[in-house]
């Protein structure tokens, strides 16, 4: 169980690195790789025994990243029109 949430690990760092055009698959692809690392540590949890309060903090933090993801994409695409990558500089924020 434990190789298989690492290959979905890996899996979202190939996508991750793969995306060159739109904003939300990269944002996507950090979505799978935070709920494969949720799922790994609920494992490690429950095995050692311990409190799940910690994985509670760690969803709300991952939930609270996710919609500062999608906010920050909402207001791209509002000023550029699109979520293409070869549209955003930095230098324009």
């Amino acid at each position: 169980m434990n190789y298989m949430l690492i290959i979905f690990m890996m899996c979202g760092i190939i996508v991750f690195c793969s995306t060159r055009k739109h904003i939300l698959l990269s944002l996507l692809s950090l979505e799978f790789m935070v709920l494969s690392v949720y799922f790994l540590l609920f494992l490690v949890m429950l095995m050692y025994n311990y409190e799940l309060y910690f994985s509670l903090i760690f969803l709300v933090f991952s939930v609270c990243e996710g919609a500062l993801g999608l906010s920050i994409l909402v207001t791209l695409v509002r000023n550029n029109g699109n979520d293409y990558l070869s549209s955003v500089s930095i230098l324009t924020w």
